[in-house]
């Protein structure tokens, strides 16, 4: 009877660690894999680049861009912006479906995990003091994606460098200044960050005249070839409204200087601002406005 009780706790534990732990075991990490499967294809469909439209996840998220302004530039910064968010979505949800599976499993070995939960939470705390740098930039890099502060392509000024951004990451964003050196910013450290390619942009052309010129007349001829120069097939497309003239800016001893401004598409400020100066100093010359560096001559001379 006893060889009989033996053999049957026997059996017992043998269906225990040989079919009942495994099978428990083998639903665990089919779950896991299932769940992660699902929310992976999931995020994977809210930030995939849909034809005429932005992705799913950015859709109830600001969008800092003018009605109408979709360019190469625009959709490539929002796809670049779904998939670093879709990056991070992925990795949160692999590291909590591996968790919740290691713990499962463990608990089904009666393996007390309260412990080793309250172990982590003190490891958690330790590397967060150790690695705050790392969690702040990551931290600020993460909001800077969701608020669309900046985004690959556009001309920024983030203190320590101005340029065009290259590379949006959490931690890292590269930007390539007018020299072409490529500088590495550390997203924690970025105090503020000037945007120059968000919504709109304006061209602010000064025109300095000789005083004998006449105001009224440096204005006027400045007006209209602005306003011809808008026009031209070269610069059409950028510019968005009217030429403004706003009229005498500054007056010094040596020259008068007339302001005026033209609200143009985000980035193209600099090519419409030359163009349209090129065409003004023509108009200058063909309209006898003289320039102030002419009538100092003539005064020198005499």
């Amino acid at each position: 009877m006893m060889y009989l009780s033996s053999s049957l706790a026997l059996s017992d534990t043998a269906r225990l660690w040989l079919v009942e732990r495994p099978l428990e075991i083998a639903v665990y990490v089919l779950v896991a894999l299932l769940l992660r499967f699902t929310l992976h294809r999931a995020i994977d469909r809210a930030t995939r680049e849909r034809p005429g439209a932005e992705p799913r996840l950015l859709a109830p998220l600001k969008e800092r861009l003018p009605g109408g302004v979709r360019d190469s530039v625009a959709a490539q910064r929002r796809a670049q912006r779904a998939r670093t968010i879709g990056s991070v979505l992925k990795s949160v949800v692999s590291i909590v479906t591996l968790t919740w599976c290691v713990l499962q499993i463990l608990t089904s070995f009666s393996v007390n995990v309260a412990p080793l939960v309250a172990s982590a939470g003190v490891v958690g705390v330790a590397l967060g003091f150790g690695a705050q740098n790392l969690v702040r930039d990551f931290l600020t890099g993460m909001f800077m994606l969701l608020e669309d502060q900046y985004g690959v392509g556009d001309t920024v000024d983030v203190g320590d460098a101005i340029g065009t951004v290259e590379t949006v990451g959490l931690r890292v964003t590269t930007i390539r200044d007018v020299q072409g050196t490529l500088w590495y910013c550390r997203n924690g450290e970025i105090a503020r960050v000037g945007n120059m390619s968000q919504g709109h942009a304006v061209a602010v052309i000064d025109l300095p005249i000789a005083h004998s010129s006449g105001v009224p007349k440096a204005t006027q001829v400045a007006t209209e070839a602005a306003t011809a120069a808008a026009e031209d097939e070269s610069i059409a497309d950028a510019v968005l409204e009217t030429p403004k003239m706003l009229g005498v800016n500054s007056v010094t001893p040596e020259a008068v200087t007339l302001r005026l401004t033209v609200r143009v598409k985000p980035g193209r400020q600099w090519a419409v601002q030359r163009h349209i100066t090129q065409a003004v100093l023509m108009a200058f010359d063909e309209n006898a406005v003289a320039a102030p560096l002419a009538q100092l001559g003539m005064v020198r001379g005499s």
